[in-house]
């Protein structure tokens, strides 16, 4: 896959539209977590250091093609703003009067935000002929293309897959560097290479379940699908997080580990709690006596234990998806101790974004300890599963 970098583009003077990823957390209009807007900063004020007039596009929450005031990137262009050390323009609108006002008085080396880019239905449309009209006003506002929100790439969606076709356009640094380090974990490991998964559900990761079982040599399943891999092996999970219907498909799963030589780590012990809360009264139970009216909120010290030694020899680890209900600090332990043993590790270690990544800020865990740590996660469940993405696949020569 060969895509152009910022290096082969001439931005002086000219305007450069940026899509990135700044679909970050909010209360209200504070920002809980600015990891996504800071991983955005060094290919803006590259353009900014070059002579460039940019225009930052990007979406945040899921406002279906409606203005929604709750999910405006109003914060985001101050906190932007704040990181790069100038004023950032804001335009209320995407593709209307603000935006083209705001981008026709942009001099060298300013930057503006367009407002949520959700706002306007042509983005996410399934229809063609609809995305292809709102790409070619998006294309309109500029000269040159960089897509940089790696978070967005699996999408189809009118600004990360049709605009670069419209403009000349090359890969900004996030995605170049989000890309070399998926090819690290899928091209040429080294070995042991362990995978970590964790999470609500196992449906989100049937996929790339099915395809680290051909590539990796131990899998440590925890979080809440951790329970549907116990119920298959006919055991007791209470009130734990459970999906009956893919209990055949985890079934075939343990035999495809076992056939192939994959050491597929279960949690062995459990916080097993009454209710679900930050409260909740639990205790320690073994993961194969789970009792009936209880649910399990992470994983044991045991386990814990059990993990960090599996991990402990790793040449290679991509871990997606927190260990219990982090949010909670009574069941934040698993996914610390994960952590801890990734920052440990002489591993080339990656930390699969989304929950994970925002695990590690929560735990106030230091961001350097892991070799990386990725903006996005379901983009890089996708390409860890082998599937096309419409985004890269826009950035190609």
């Amino acid at each position: 896959m060969s895509m152009r970098t910022l290096d082969d583009l001439d931005v002086k003077g000219r305007r450069v539209l940026v899509r990135a990823d700044l679909n970050v957390p909010l209360d209200g209009e504070t920002i809980t977590d600015d990891g996504r807007i800071r991983a955005s900063v060094p290919t803006i004020k590259t353009l900014v250091e070059r002579g460039a007039k940019v225009v930052v596009c990007a979406h945040l929450g899921r406002p279906k093609g409606k203005a929604d005031p709750k999910y405006s990137l109003r914060p985001v262009a101050g906190r932007l703003g704040e990181l790069l050390g100038q004023e950032v323009a804001f335009a209320t609108d995407v593709v209307g009067d603000s935006a083209r006002g705001t981008v026709e008085t942009l001099q060298d080396g300013e930057v503006a935000l367009l407002e949520n880019l959700r706002y306007e239905p042509g983005e996410e449309s399934k229809d063609d002929a609809e995305r292809a009209a709102f790409a070619e006003k998006l294309a309109g506002l500029a000269e040159l293309y960089v897509g940089d929100g790696f978070g967005a790439v699996h999408r189809k969606h009118a600004s990360v897959y049709d605009v670069p076709g419209l403009l000349p356009h090359a890969a900004g640094g996030l995605v170049v560097a989000e890309v070399e380090v998926l090819k690290k974990l899928t091209e040429s490991p080294e070995r042991p290479y362990v995978v970590v998964l964790g999470g609500a559900k196992v449906s989100d990761k049937l996929g790339v379940i099915a395809n680290l079982l051909t590539k990796v040599d131990r899998l440590l399943i925890g979080g809440g699908m951790a329970y549907t891999f116990l119920k298959a092996q006919g055991y007791e999970v209470g009130k734990s997080l459970l999906q009956e219907d893919q209990l055949d498909q985890v079934r075939g799963f343990l035999n495809t580990a076992a056939e192939r030589g994959v050491d597929l780590v279960l949690p062995v012990d459990v916080l097993a709690a009454v209710t679900f809360g930050a409260d909740a009264e639990h205790d320690v139970v073994a993961a194969t006596e789970i009792p009936a009216d209880r649910e399990g909120l992470d994983i044991g010290p045991r386990t814990r234990e059990l993990f960090a030694s599996k991990l402990a020899d790793a040449r290679t680890v991509f871990w997606n998806g927190p260990m219990g209900v982090f949010e909670f600090d009574a069941f934040s332990g698993g996914t610390r101790a994960v952590a801890e043993a990734l920052i440990t590790s002489e591993a080339f270690t990656v930390v699969g974004g989304g929950d994970s990544a925002a695990a590690v800020r929560k735990l106030e865990l230091p961001e350097d300890g892991f070799s990386h740590i990725s903006t996005g996660g379901g983009a890089s469940l996708e390409y860890l599963e082998g599937k096309a993405l419409p985004g890269l696949a826009a950035l190609e020569d």
